[in-house]
């Protein structure tokens, strides 16, 4: 016989107020859940954010900066000052 989660998310969900406020967002059960999940499981900072944590190309030398524009084929970039190959990777 089938459970009926209708009152809540059921004991294998490790926090049942993230996966209500997740539900309520208009999350899926399978998705609110697998969050929740993972909230619980690990320091919650991170869950659910998207990519990851890079600097500023404000704060990279004009080599790192050199580099990245080589491997994007920027042309022009070996007569580029610092700002404008930041400019030029932000554009890219």
């Amino acid at each position: 016989m089938a459970q009926d989660n209708s009152t809540g998310p059921g004991p294998s969900v490790k926090d049942p107020e993230l996966y209500e406020r997740l539900r309520d967002e208009g999350e899926s059960k399978e998705k609110a859940a697998r969050i929740a999940n993972a909230a619980a499981a690990s320091s919650r900072s991170k869950v659910g954010r998207r990519g990851g944590e890079s600097p500023s190309y404000d704060d990279w030398t004009k080599d790192e900066l050199y580099d990245r524009a080589k491997e994007l084929d920027i042309d022009g970039r070996s007569s580029m000052t610092k700002d404008e190959l930041i400019d030029a990777l932000r554009d890219s």
